[in-house]
């Protein structure tokens, strides 16, 4: 499978920092100390949000909430879609297998099904609506286009990938993790055209890993009061004793070693998960610096992240990058790509 066009697209509410600190210490009654000290330490400067900051007062109910995200995710989804196909150099009829996931939001009809049509996709798309992936959609979509395109070579596939994560604001929940996500998420959307042949950097090796009994590091808890975050604390000591290794056993399998990578593509989920990875695989600061770039400039924008470090990366023809993203399962998901 080759990448033919990534294209991000954020919404167009940008506020720093401190402007979103200030904005939620109104919508909880969280300790104003504390609030302003997990803002600061997730290492983010500045995230675009769905909605304009006075508005999130008004999403008083998960209906209102909802009714929200599948109004922006229609418009951010549709740019996406548009700009990695101009990126391809593809016109819209030309797509065959539609892919979209998406866990900040419920819609029926599915979100694909609508964009299929402002789109300009044909009606005769196949398409696959997913929920509940996580941050890890982004790479684990990309695996599954691989799939589809292995059977299926000549077609051309696309993954779109949305996440509204301010619009689960949970303004009654004082805990720890709900703090830090009001710290790190923003929002956002990307779109991916895959091909069986060039352009583009080629994926030759996929690998998912999913840890039975760890439910309860990360996911959310579903009820009348919508999507309440569960980050447990226990998620970054997993992440260096058990990720770091079937990383690098994913890339011995085939003939690699961390330091023989030139391109990380790595999810940008927290300082602290970054710092965790980088230094179970050994890694140098810069291998990390677009992923740390990323997060410092927009947040973890679930599994549009990653895709947005991979727009980011610039190519080294004849050298492997690896991908990877973790999400709620707990899971992990690992690519391999050259250009």
């Amino acid at each position: 499978m080759h990448i033919s066009g990534v294209q991000t697209v954020l919404p167009g509410h940008r506020y720093a920092q401190a402007e979103i600190t200030e904005a939620f210490s109104q919508l909880t009654a969280a300790d104003r100390d504390l609030l302003e000290r997990f803002h600061a330490a997730v290492g983010v400067e500045g995230r675009n949000l769905a909605l304009p900051l006075e508005d999130y007062a008004k999403l008083d109910s998960f209906t209102r909430a909802n009714e929200a995200y599948v109004e922006a995710a229609l418009d951010l989804g549709e740019r996406a879609i548009s700009g990695a196909l101009e990126k391809a150099g593809l016109p819209p009829e030309k797509v065959d297998h539609l892919m979209l996931c998406s866990t900040t939001g419920l819609a029926t009809p599915s979100l694909d099904a609508r964009l299929a049509q402002r789109a300009g996709l044909r009606d005769d798309v196949k398409r696959v609506p997913v929920f509940g992936l996580g941050c890890a959609a982004g790479a684990a979509g990309l695996s599954r286009l691989n799939d589809y395109l292995r059977g299926w070579p000549d077609h051309v596939a696309m993954l779109v990938c949305v996440e509204l994560c301010s619009l689960t604001v949970q303004r009654d929940d004082t805990s720890v993790a709900n703090l830090i996500a009001g710290a790190l998420f923003g929002d956002g959307a990307a779109a991916v055209v895959a091909t069986g042949h060039g352009p583009g950097p080629e994926v030759f090796a996929t690998r998912g890993r999913l840890y039975p009994g760890t439910e309860h590091l990360m996911g959310w808890e579903i009820g009348e009061h919508g999507f309440r975050v569960v980050l447990d604390a226990g998620l970054t000591d997993f992440v260096e004793r058990k990720v770091g290794g079937d990383v690098k056993d994913f890339l011995a399998d085939y003939g690699l070693t961390p330091d023989q990578v030139a391109s990380w593509i790595f999810h940008p989920g927290g300082p602290k998960v970054i710092d965790t990875l980088a230094a179970a695989l050994g890694l140098p600061d810069e291998a990390m610096r677009l992923t740390r770039r990323s997060l410092r400039e927009h947040g973890n924008l679930s599994s549009v992240s990653v895709l947005h470090v991979l727009q980011q990366t610039p190519p080294r023809p004849g050298q492997p990058a690896a991908l990877l993203a973790l999400g709620p399962g707990f899971s992990a998901e690992m690519l391999l790509l050259h250009w």
